[in-house]
This record gives structure tokens, C-alpha cells and sequence, in this order.
């Protein structure tokens, strides 16, 4: 079954972990990537479970510019990483820039 980003169940994520992907996901190099990938990880990482963890773990070995590319449509999606939450991810409706 594949799991969308409203139906995950499972226990919750070890926090070490959790901060582990949670500075991946704030140090990636550039301003950009930092906002899109920081927030989209503080926004949704309480819905995971094992599954999406493990997805947005892959997702983090990836280089910023080919996350930003498949985020922004400008770059194909690798199969890999098709599915709800680089959809959700494409929305880029949870970005929150300091002003």
C-alpha cells in the first residue's frame, strides 16, 4: 500500500534521529534550499513514520540543486522520489521567510 501524507501510523521517530534530520535539513548550503527543505521538514516530520523518514533521509544525500529543481518542476522527479510527499514538497505552501 502506498502511503499518502495523512495515513502514516507508527511509532514515533527516535529524536536523536530526528535532530540529525533536522540539521541536514537546516544546513544544506544555501539560503534557499535551507528555507525549503528546513521548513518542509519542521512542517511535516510529526506525520512520519519509518517509511517517510527513511524517504526524506534518501532525499537529503541528494544535491540541493536537484531537490530545488524537482521542488520548483524545473527537473524530473526521479522515481525513487515520485509519490505524496515530493508532491506535497512541490506545494511550497509551507516555506516561511523571516522578514
Amino acid at each position: 500500500m502506498t502511503q499518502t501524507p495523512s495515513d502514516s501510523a507508527s511509532a514515533p521517530l527516535d529524536e536523536a534521529r530526528l535532530r540529525k534530520m533536522k540539521f541536514r535539513a537546516w544546513h544544506r548550503g544555501t539560503r534557499e534550499a535551507d528555507y525549503m527543505i528546513g521548513c518542509f521538514f519542521d512542517t511535516f516530520h510529526p506525520q512520519w513514520g519509518e517509511a517517510e523518514a527513511a524517504w526524506f533521509e534518501k532525499l537529503m544525500d541528494e544535491e540541493d540543486v536537484d531537490i530545488l529543481g524537482w521542488a520548483l518542476g524545473t527537473l524530473s522527479v526521479p522515481p525513487e522520489y515520485q509519490g505524496p510527499w515530493m508532491e506535497r514538497m512541490r506545494k511550497l505552501d509551507y516555506v516561511e521567510i523571516p522578514r
